[in-house]
């Protein structure tokens, strides 16, 4: 039988580019989505042209009571889940004196708060089935590469971090939790809003000289989440070309 994934924020860019991947390796995928719906269900349709069984479900992550749904609808449709991938996030990007706090708290809620809500949601089963894989995409944003416009952001990707290796110590030995950091990926909403002279400024800052496809952080994913990686935990993996720090 398939093992069922959940990926959060999976109608658009990585999420999608690992929903396509994992299907293509026979894995029954959940696609959660908070406003893309036109993409959402696109993206199934996709999917199940492959074979696999396929769900799209609207929860937003932040709210306990949406995950518990969504979770008991998964479970009803497809069975437990034994693989989340934690993609979902926003990053309110603009200036920083026209930041304010409910922002900040908003992308902590749906960043940070929303990986925490699932993985409580779905560990169990996940304890109890001696198997289970947790991947929590965070950014460089959380490890050296820092904007002004992007503090929030990055704040919830370092924590991320934190929470990643929380997780794996409280789940240990059953479940593996890993967090990959990507850099500069070119899906349509990382290039949207930036002019030319700035994104050609941010790929000389990458020793590959190109930004990565999402495609790439599919099939890093891909890897942690099957047997030959059993032994990775706890670990966070960047993927960004070898990308220089921003300061």
């Amino acid at each position: 039988m398939n093992k069922i994934v959940l990926i959060t924020g999976g109608a658009k860019g990585i999420g999608r580019a690992i929903a396509l991947e994992l299907a293509k390796n026979n894995y029954d995928i959940a696609i959660n989505y908070l406003t893309s719906e036109t993409e959402a269900f696109e993206l199934v349709k996709k999917l199940e042209e492959t074979g696999v069984r396929a769900l799209v479900i609207k929860a937003d992550v932040s709210k306990e009571d949406e995950v518990d749904k969504m979770i008991n609808e998964i479970e009803a449709k497809l069975g437990n889940v034994d693989i989340l991938i934690n993609n979902a996030a926003i990053d309110l990007n603009n200036l920083f004196s026209l930041k304010n706090a409910d922002e900040f708290r908003r992308s902590l809620d749906v960043n940070v708060v929303g990986a925490y809500n699932c993985a409580r949601r779905v560990y169990k089963h996940m304890y109890d089935n001696k198997f289970g894989k947790i991947i929590n995409i965070s950014s460089t944003n959380g490890i050296n590469t820092y904007y002004p416009t992007n503090f929030d952001y990055d704040a919830s990707k370092a924590a991320l971090i934190s929470l990643t290796h929380n997780l794996a110590v409280e789940f240990a030995p059953y479940i593996n939790v890993n967090a990959i950091a990507p850099g500069f990926i070119g899906t349509e909403n990382e290039l949207k809003g930036y002019d030319e002279e700035f994104l050609k400024a941010e790929q000389e800052k990458i020793l590959k000289k190109r930004y990565g496809d999402p495609k790439e952080v599919a099939y890093l994913v891909k890897y942690l989440i099957s047997d030959e990686a059993e032994y990775i935990n706890n670990s966070i993996i960047r993927i960004d070309g070898g990308q220089l720090g921003s300061n």
